[in-house]
């Protein structure tokens, strides 16, 4: 976008559909992911709107002050800083969440963790008004718990993480969505606060996780936007992925009761040994593994026998 001379006026004026454009061909020559989205994302929070009236009323034109604060994001946007750090929202499951620097930025890859939890919960012989209890460990921003609640009236989950801060940004969005009532926080390592608790052992209808995993020679590879900006400890997971998934498949089968749920986000290349793990397990049945919306074998689930 040139400035000056453009802004006032003496070529065609800066419209939503030319701003859309130009950032769209600047984040594709970038190489940034889902280069479209971000640009609606970043011109919807510069114009204070949502990103159907960008298509409503594409001929709007932007102020000058519109112009200088979209392109000093777009400036930030194009050195990896995610989109959604600098609007301070992100989607999952159909909800709007605030995300920040405190947690991870929640992904369409992990929406399958909700819908195999929301899928075992409601059929036979779960598909009654009985209060469900499900644990949601490593929550972040809180988006699993949040969404399994949404999603089913009759359950009360209890979220876990070891970052206070990302505890505090849960907070936040479980206020937003009104789920205090429904949804504990607690703090503490992977299943610690659900061991420490009597009550919960053989109880939980569904034990839920998406922990760091991306393993160290993975680590170099992954996206700049990722590996300089969201938070190491909620990514990194040892030299082979899977330093955080092995206590969690070996905890869980005394938390859940009989035919509780298991579902838990590794890495790809650790689908197979995350299965074959639960599999050694005689406390579980049903093992199988779940490809995500990317097509990737990332989900691994099992029932407890």
């Amino acid at each position: 976008m040139s400035s000056g001379a453009t802004d006032r006026g003496q070529h065609a004026p800066w419209t939503s559909r030319r701003l859309q454009a130009w950032m769209t061909d600047a984040f594709t020559r970038a190489d940034l992911d889902q280069p479209r989205l971000l640009s609606e994302m970043l011109l919807a929070h510069v114009l204070g709107c949502d990103r159907l009236a960008l298509y409503t009323d594409p001929d709007r034109p932007a102020s000058p002050d519109e112009l200088d604060r979209l392109r000093a994001l777009v400036r930030r946007a194009l050195k990896h800083e995610p989109v959604q750090y600098l609007v301070g929202e992100a989607w999952f499951y159909g909800l709007r969440f605030k995300v920040d620097r405190r947690a991870l930025i929640p992904r369409p890859c992990s929406e399958v963790l909700v819908e195999r939890v929301v899928e075992h919960i409601k059929r036979p012989p779960d598909a009654s008004d009985e209060e469900r209890i499900i644990a949601d460990v490593c929550t972040g921003s809180g988006c699993l718990a949040i969404a399994i609640a949404t999603q089913i009236p009759h359950a009360r989950v209890i979220a876990s993480d070891i970052s206070a801060d990302a505890l505090s940004l849960a907070a936040e969005n479980i206020a937003l969505h009104h789920l205090e009532d429904r949804i504990e926080l607690r703090e503490g390592n992977l299943l610690e606060p659900f061991d420490e608790d009597d009550r919960l052992r053989g109880s939980l209808a569904a034990l839920v996780a998406n922990p760091p995993y991306i393993p160290d020679d993975e680590w170099p590879d992954v996206a700049p936007n990722v590996r300089e900006h969201e938070p190491t400890i909620a990514l990194r997971g040892g030299a082979d992925g899977m330093d955080l998934v092995r206590p969690i498949i070996a905890g869980a089968e005394s938390l859940l009761r009989p035919q509780g749920l298991l579902v838990i986000e590794v890495a790809t290349r650790r689908a197979r040994e995350a299965l074959a793990l639960i599999e050694a397990r005689n406390a579980f049945a049903h093992a199988r593994i779940h490809r995500d919306q990317d097509n990737l074998e990332r989900v691994v689930e099992a029932r407890r026998a």
